[in-house]
């Protein structure tokens, strides 16, 4: 090692494969792991985009240097690290590392200067870099103390990805002494070495990464293994065989003398398949509305569980509920960008062309998250847990009594018995509202849609008991469902833009500030212009005609 070297910042780190995804998220949320507690600041996220780069002939790899260009947000970064590494006490492991700022698309040469730039130059000349392979990972991290030690501990979850398709998939730990003495992060080492789901990673992220392009095992073969699973062990597993299929009616044939569970089974049973129809054409990404469908799809089988759930044993289905609801979470993350961007677009539409361009900034970043978001969602779907989930899922939606609960002889259990009572207690509090209707801020305003949507689901999942009188009641409470949406969209879009405005003023030019301040008082404006017109479909479901009919429609039962 030359004197040149030593002067060289060390990062100084321990590595772990996870085999199992939870197990290591319980550390990350621990109070106490080792010698070290929880310090400032709560877990962070982040996505991240490396894009490992070498010269065509590999003069960087020869010189013994992984060159990373990473995006995060807006920035690039580039990091020079050694390939050589050494072991230090308790298995942590040593590399040199120099950073600096970086363009994904300039020359090395006309990077901004830093010590990485010149390391670079110094071996690849003006040689243009070429991508090796890029991984893209869901960072989640936060800073651990021990003393006068500090530890940034982070969970990975990696894609690797060649020539635009996801080659493989693992889970890391990582846990990089920030600051103090090693020995503290040997103790750090111990504890997590005592964890079943956690193994010491052999290889660096790229190491796995070319392995896996390479379609090499070498010697992390449990890559493939993890939760996720890479994409030729998931393909072997489960045999390329089709998405699974239900065959439902046009409804989902609700019927007055149904159980409670056998209603809301077959309630799931019909939006279970639709879910599933629209998945291929989520996966195909072409048409932005299968992601709306699929999300509504699994919004009325979560509405379904709150409406019929005390009619199952809740251990015995907290998986179909915790599945349901981590899909959502990621068809909704794809899905509100979509509404953001098509809002922002057609204000963008009749603008002069110097107006549109000042947006631009905005839109490129809601862009990116959207990307983003959908990677996570197409990790998801294309997990082998998922699947299995999905499988399990169909078995239980399928099988009469599975998992119900037991009623007495004397209990009420049938949805003539229960459902009158359930759609009153759901427009009791819908109509909670009226005293504080008229000063109400945006937040209240969207627990009313949130009363609102489930007065919906407890009407429209009986309709066919209740008949064709139900009809007009569901119109007008999806009136008000709809009115108060599109006021809570624009009040996201005004919030999401504020903050970009706010993080990036120092990035902006005078007209790009300009313009995307005059969209967020377009939004803000559309807000109040909501707030202010919610009268008429208010009254839709505050007055005494809807109360007349929904009592005479109840009563039919």
């Amino acid at each position: 090692m030359t004197a040149e070297k030593h002067t060289r910042p060390v990062e100084v780190e321990l590595k772990y494969r996870v085999a199992e995804l939870a197990a290591a998220e319980r550390l990350l949320a621990a109070d106490h792991v080792g010698p070290f507690a929880v310090g400032n600041g709560r877990q962070r996220s982040l996505q991240l985009e490396d894009r490992y780069v070498d010269t065509a002939d590999g003069a960087l790899g020869r010189a013994g240097f992984a060159v990373r260009l990473r995006r995060s947000g807006d920035k690039t970064m580039v990091s020079v690290k050694s390939l050589a590494r050494t072991d230090g006490p308790g298995g942590s492991v040593r590399r040199e590392e120099l950073e600096g700022p970086a363009d994904r698309i300039a020359a090395a040469v006309d990077w901004p200067p830093s010590d990485a730039r010149s390391l670079v130059l110094e071996h690849a000349g003006d040689a243009p870099l070429v991508e090796l392979v890029t991984v893209r990972q869901l960072r989640r991290k936060r800073q651990l103390k021990s003393g006068q030690s500090r530890v940034e501990m982070s969970l990975d979850e990696v894609d690797v990805v060649s020539r635009g398709r996801i080659v493989d998939r693992f889970v890391e730990l990582e846990a990089e002494l920030q600051k103090g003495d090693e020995t503290e992060l040997e103790a750090l080492g111990a504890a997590l070495d005592a964890e079943p789901m956690l193994r010491r990673a052999k290889t660096s992220k790229l190491e796995a990464a070319l392995a896996a392009v390479d379609g090499a095992t070498g010697d992390e073969p449990e890559a493939g293994e993890l939760s996720f699973g890479g994409a030729a062990s998931v393909a072997a597993r489960e045999g390329d065989r089709p998405a699974p299929r239900l065959v439902v009616g046009k409804t989902p044939g609700v019927s007055a003398e149904d159980h409670i569970a056998e209603a809301g089974r077959k309630v799931m049973r019909f939006h279970l398949a639709r879910m599933l129809e629209y998945e291929p054409g989520v996966r195909a990404g072409i048409d932005n509305e299968a992601v709306h469908k699929m999300r509504v799809a699994t919004r009325r089988q979560r509405a379904a569980w709150r409406v019929f759930g005390e009619a199952f044993r809740k251990g015995r289905t907290k998986r179909y509920r915790d599945g349901l609801r981590e899909t959502a979470r990621r068809l909704g993350a794809v899905r509100d960008l979509d509404v953001q961007l098509e809002a922002a677009e057609a204000y963008r539409a009749d603008l002069p062309a110097a107006e549109r361009r000042g947006l631009e900034p905005l839109l490129a970043a809601w862009r990116q998250y959207r990307d983003d978001a959908r990677v996570l969602l197409l990790r998801e779907l294309d997990s082998p847990a998922f699947r299995r989930w999905v499988d399990d899922y169909i078995d239980f939606v399928r099988t009469e009594g599975a998992a119900a609960v037991t009623a007495g002889p004397t209990e009420p259990h049938r949805i003539r018995d229960t459902a009158p009572s359930r759609v009153w207690a759901a427009y009791e509090v819908v109509r909670g509202f009226e005293s504080v209707l008229r000063w109400a801020d945006v937040p209240t305003l969207h627990e009313l849609r949130i009363a609102g949507k489930w007065l919906r689901y407890s009407v429209e999942f009986v309709r066919e008991a209740l008949g064709a009188d139900a009809d007009p009641l569901i119109a007008r409470v999806t009136a008000l469902q709809d009115h108060l949406g599109l006021m809570n969209d624009a009040d996201v879009t005004a919030s999401m833009t504020r903050t970009f405005l706010l993080e990036h003023a120092a990035d902006l030019s005078g007209p790009e500030t300009a313009a995307i301040g005059r969209y967020l008082v377009d939004r803000e404006k559309e807000v109040a212009r909501l707030r202010r017109t919610i009268g008429p479909t208010w009254r839709g479901v505050s007055g005494v005609q809807f109360r007349r009919t929904l009592g005479r429609v109840v009563a039919g039962l």
